[in-house]
């Protein structure tokens, strides 16, 4: 999933970056291409684990 995922992200900020340089913007693409690198981000740190999951565990 990683191997489709960052370089989908990275496709969609460079689609965004080359949209906002043009002298006539288009808002949609450049939000839908911001939109995509967040879903990317999220489902990529949904992976990372806390910082305070040790210190969780042995409260319990």
């Amino acid at each position: 999933m990683k191997k489709i995922l960052i370089p989908m992200m990275v496709l969609a900020i460079i689609i965004a970056f080359y949209e906002q340089s043009k002298p006539d913007k288009n808002i949609y693409i450049i939000v839908i291409a911001i939109a995509i690198f967040m879903f990317g981000m999220m489902r990529l740190s949904a992976k990372t684990p806390s910082k305070n999951q040790e210190e969780e565990e042995q409260d319990v």
